[in-house]
């Protein structure tokens, strides 16, 4: 279950700090009653960039079998090897 705090509770730093490193979701910051801000670990930032990423690159890989932009494996070593003259 998300956790959601509001603004003014950001004072206490280092309960923020743990309640971050204890969780693995995001923490939802509001302010007069409405979403403002979202905080979270250092980890769990490189872990979403990360995934964001891999996602990212899926996509790509989908999009070039659709365009047909994609080369039989054996074919494409043997252009490797062509390339630098292996």
């Amino acid at each position: 279950m998300p956790q959601i705090i509001p603004i003014k509770d950001l004072k206490n730093t280092g309960e923020i700090s743990e309640l971050c490193h204890s969780t693995d979701e995001p923490i939802f910051v509001t302010k007069n009653g409405y979403g403002d801000m979202v905080i979270m670990s250092m980890e769990m930032y490189e872990r979403n960039m990360y995934l964001n990423t891999v996602y990212h690159k899926l996509n790509e890989a989908e999009q070039s079998i659709k365009k047909g932009a994609v080369m039989d494996a054996f074919d494409s070593i043997k252009s490797i090897r062509d390339e630098n003259d292996l």
